[in-house]
């Protein structure tokens, strides 16, 4: 059973109970900091696990609900897939749950569910006009058909059927793209003693896994994925739509803030152009003139930028939808469909939100051909819905790519002809800019491992694809990997897989004592010392001392006799070349004996490494030479 993992968030005014919804929901008091509850209101997120047998977990996300706090609520339900709308009886829709409800709506957020708290300490008659002014509000929103649960979360009441009515809604929607690049907007960055650099964030898509190599942008710095943990537990791998805290190495906490996106590929955007689609509040209560300064949050980040508009000066009224540009003082992340809001920074109030056309934006002519130019991005060209479909996605078929894109089966049989894609010998399909991403990440991460691991031949194949497949599917990686091959690039030795341009050698720290210790087992010819009494007073670890073991018998300088007795190979060919020689076609342990003068601890050992090496053939108690 494949399991399910999704985010939901806990949004609504200040003081309507979400923190105290969400800890009769999971048993967790998501308040941590000391002014939080002095003050008895959520100033930072709080997250929370719930999950069910069947597989399905889930993380509650509890967003702030003071007006000063609306960024961290902004970050908090950029990435979730529900909203729980929390009203309390005694109050009904206030300010900030109105503008909770513009700023889900403008995310995109279409599944939600109304949770009416406090009504222990209302009449019906008030419950009853409550419900009428939330119905009231709802309507001609994205929301006004939620259903709609009366709770109280310190006695219990309602909390059992709410929270199966989650897990119920939840399984509806569809799973996050787990199968796409990495990207995580990080909101939360802190430091652990001893452990060094951790960040936060609900992964948007895609899968991370220890020891992964990541990109954090836009400062593009390269980190590892030193430990993973899903609510506090650790985990080899963390996957799209969980809540998830990851150990970074490489950077100090000062170098990464909330906003930055981490990821594992290079064909993330990095801008300060973006083409939009925006839509606006329904009462705008300032006009909106052209380059009018706007806060722009998008993901996690907040950045101050400047709207543009091509077929107008201002805007007084909400309109259905305006094609425009944000030209930003700051890079972000984007992609194409990311969701934003955009607000004032002064008076502060939020006016509206979209979603991303084009993150590379140019300069543009005022007049209507750019608008219509900017229509045409929006519903984009047959071939930019199947780059955006691969881009996703990494691997789909033709029938995939037609159900994803809604052409006909001509234009994407067409299309696909081009040099943009490539068609792997599983009839399936997939951007050459992907492959090329792909040997990259195989000739970085091997040329990490060469540097570690200078001793070793190469890395175990399952071991580097499992690397590289926590952002593309197992069957593209095989297939760059084996082109990568013919190419030359890289090469192939039983499982091992290594840079063509890669020799195992010696670490030059070492080196003067590793070749002093070889030329030992040389000289001591056939009658050698345990593998582990030539380290006597060296300072080698045991890692070392096994990795220059397994260096000599892989590069064939040495056979092995017993787990712990090697022989040099030129000494042993010497040995038996001179036992052939004074050999008839067949002979026994004791001409063997006399001839090699070694004791039968070594004798019986190095006959059977004849027979293994097919030099020789027993039968009974003579050999034959072959």
């Amino acid at each position: 059973m494949e399991e399910s993992y999704y985010t939901i968030g806990m949004a609504g005014h200040i003081d309507h109970g979400k923190t105290t919804l969400t800890k009769a929901l999971t048993n967790v008091d998501t308040d941590r900091l000391k002014e939080e509850k002095e003050r008895g209101i959520s100033i930072t997120l709080g997250y929370a696990p719930i999950h069910t047998q069947d597989g399905t977990h889930v993380s509650i996300v509890d967003v702030p609900g003071h007006e000063r706090f609306i960024r961290q609520m902004i970050a908090g339900v950029a990435g979730i897939d529900l909203v729980v709308l929390v009203i309390a009886a005694d109050e009904g829709v206030m300010p900030q749950t109105k503008e909770h409800i513009e700023i889900l709506e403008f995310l995109g957020v279409e599944h939600a569910i109304i949770a009416v708290t406090k009504i222990d300490r209302v009449e019906a008659d008030m419950l009853e006009l409550v419900s009428l002014d939330i119905a009231e509000n709802l309507e001609g929103t994205t929301f006004e058909k939620a259903a709609v649960f009366y709770v109280d979360s310190v006695s219990g009441k309602g909390i059992d059927q709410l929270k199966e009515t989650i897990f119920t809604q939840v399984n509806t929607i569809q799973n996050r793209d787990r199968y796409g690049s990495f990207r995580m907007p990080i909101d939360q960055v802190f430091t652990v003693q001893g452990q060094g650099t951790i960040i936060r964030g609900t992964i948007y898509e895609g899968i991370v896994k220890q020891a992964s190599q990541l990109t954090v942008l836009p400062s593009r710095k390269k980190v590892r994925a030193r430990n993973i943990q899903v609510h506090n537990n650790d985990v080899i791998e963390a996957k799209a739509g969980q809540r998830t805290a990851i150990n970074l190495t490489g950077l100090d906490r000062e170098e990464i803030q909330r906003g930055d996106v981490l990821v594992a590929s290079e064909h993330f955007i990095v801008t300060k152009t973006i083409d939009v689609s925006i839509r606006f509040v329904k009462a705008i209560r300032y006009t909106l003139k052209q380059r009018a300064p706007v806060k722009v949050h998008i993901g996690t980040s907040e950045v101050i930028g400047k709207i543009v508009f091509f077929d107008r000066n201002e805007l007084t009224e909400a309109t259905e939808e305006v094609l425009c540009q944000i030209r930003l003082d700051n890079e972000v992340v984007a992609r194409r469909g990311d969701r934003f809001i955009i607000r004032r920074p002064t008076p502060v109030e939020t006016i509206g939100g979209g979603w991303v056309i084009d993150p590379i934006g140019e300069k543009y002519l005022f007049g209507h051909e750019t608008i219509e130019m900017l229509e045409k991005k929006k519903q984009g060209s047959p071939e930019d819905l199947i780059v955006d479909a691969l881009s996703h996605e990494g691997l789909l078929s033709l029938d995939q790519l037609i159900q994803m894109t809604s052409l006909d089966k001509e234009v994407v049989t067409k299309l696909v002809e081009s040099d943009l894609f490539i068609s792997l010998p599983s009839n399936k399909y997939a951007r050459k800019k992907d492959i090329e991403i792909i040997k990259d990440m195989l000739v970085t991460e091997l040329n990490h491992y060469h540097q570690d691991f200078t001793m070793r031949i190469g890395m175990n194949k399952a071991e580097l694809i499992q690397l590289v497949q926590a952002n593309f599917s197992k069957q593209l990686i095989v297939f760059t990997l084996e082109q990568a091959i013919t190419e030359d690039l890289i090469k192939k030795e039983s499982q091992f897989i290594a840079l063509k341009s890669f020799s195992p050698h010696l670490p030059k720290k070492w080196s003067k004592r590793m070749v002093e210790i070889i030329e030992t087992v040389a000289g001591d010819g056939l009658s050698v010392q345990k593998w582990e009494d030539y380290f006597k007073d060296t300072p080698f670890s045991q890692k070392v001392v096994d990795e220059l073991k397994n260096y000599l018998l892989q590069t064939g300088q040495a056979y092995p006799l017993t787990e712990d007795l090697l022989v040099d190979k030129e000494a042993f060919d010497q040995a038996v070349h001179t036992l052939r020689q004074q050999t008839e076609k067949t002979f026994d342990l004791k001409e063997a004996k006399e001839i090699w003068n070694v004791s039968r601890k070594y004798l019986i050992p190095l006959l059977e490494l004849l027979d293994r090496l097919e030099h020789t053939k027993r039968d009974e108690t003579k050999r034959s030479w072959l």
